[in-house]
Parts: C-alpha cells; structure tokens; sequence
C-alpha cells in the first residue's frame, strides 16, 4: 500500500491544518498516513532553525495566514493565546500510543489534543489542562502520565526526532511519500500529485 510519513509536533499550527487534510488526501490516493510524531524544539535546535512566533512580523502575518489558511480549508481554529507551549509531555504520549500499537488511540489523542491546542485554545502546558482533555476524549490521565515517564517512550521519541533531523527535517508540517520530502501544509498538493503518480 502506498504511504505517506507525516512528521508533526502539536506546537505548531500548520501542522494542525495539516492533520485535518492529509487523511482525506490519502485515502483519495489509496494510501496509509504513516503518523511520525516528534519534538519540534529538538528539530529546531539540531538544525538552527527557528520559530515564526520568534520573529515579530513573521509572527503578525502568521496570524493572518493560519485565518485565511483555516478558511480555506474550512476547519475551526483560534490561535493558542498561550502559544508557544511546551509539548514535550503532548508528543511523549503520542509516541507512547504509538508504540502499543494503538491505532484507534492515537487518532483520538491526536483529535482531541489538536482540538485543545487550536480549536477551544487551552493551555496545554499545564499537566492539569492536559488531565481533563485526556479524561474528556476517553482516556486515563493517570496511565497517560505512567506512559509518558516510561524511558522507553523517552528514548523512542528522541531517536525519531533524530531520524527527523537526519531525513532533512527543519520544520513541522514534513511529509515523506519514499524519499521525497515536502515542508509545510501549503505543499499538500505536491503530496496529493505524487501519490497519484505511484
């Protein structure tokens, strides 16, 4: 079956808009969404690359952009007014679901968290925030915090980030369909052309 890897970190708004278009893009083609989560603040600092929100008037027209980028794709967003947020605990989780083989699990996590991050803005950075979005969407807050300590989930993370970086990854949204990679939700239709070429 054909597949397309998508690299994603919760900080990062085009990679929500993202995560709302690539599964209809995919099963339009025939293709599996491979989900690859990993740290984007990991991803910036091995290759010197940095934030938009870390530059003033990157940052301004960012928020306009994500509006009209929103619009188009018809889907909810309000900025995070807590942005940036830490997600290290966020990604830790995903990888943790990841790793059990959770396929159903991960999409709800993955749902549910981008909702908190960009739908109904919370401040996902506080583990009690976390706690009742877990709660609310199903799961067990108190497995969810054994999950994301585990040093297996840990280092798993780590080593993906790093596989990341080593696959020429800068940024979030990445997308691999084989060995061609595509930066930035604004490249779906790139994505979108080459799986119908397989």
């Amino acid at each position: 079956m054909k597949q397309v890897e998508f690299f994603y970190d919760f900080g990062s708004p085009y990679s929500y808009l993202a995560f709302h278009q690539l599964p209809r893009i995919a099963k339009a083609a025939g293709a599996e969404v491979v989900w690859r989560p990993m740290l984007l603040g990991g991803i910036f600092q091995a290759t010197g690359n940095h934030s938009p929100a870390e530059v003033p008037v990157k940052a301004a027209h960012m928020q306009v952009d994500l509006q009209r980028w929103a619009a188009y794709f018809g889907v909810p967003f309000q900025m995070n007014p807590f942005f940036p947020i830490n997600t290290l605990s966020l990604m830790r989780g995903a990888t943790a679901l990841q790793m059990r083989g959770d396929a159903e699990g991960l999409q709800r996590y993955n749902a549910a968290i981008y909702a908190a991050m960009f739908e109904t803005p919370r401040n996902m950075g506080l583990p009690e925030e976390i706690g009742k979005v877990l709660h609310a969407a199903g799961f067990d807050p108190a497995q969810f915090l054994a999950m994301v300590n585990d040093q297996a989930v840990k280092d798993r993370l780590k080593s993906d980030t790093a596989e990341a970086v080593a696959r020429g990854v800068f940024g979030a949204p990445t997308f691999f369909v084989g060995d061609k990679m595509f930066w930035g939700q604004d490249r779906l239709h790139f994505v979108e052309h080459v799986l119908a070429d397989k």
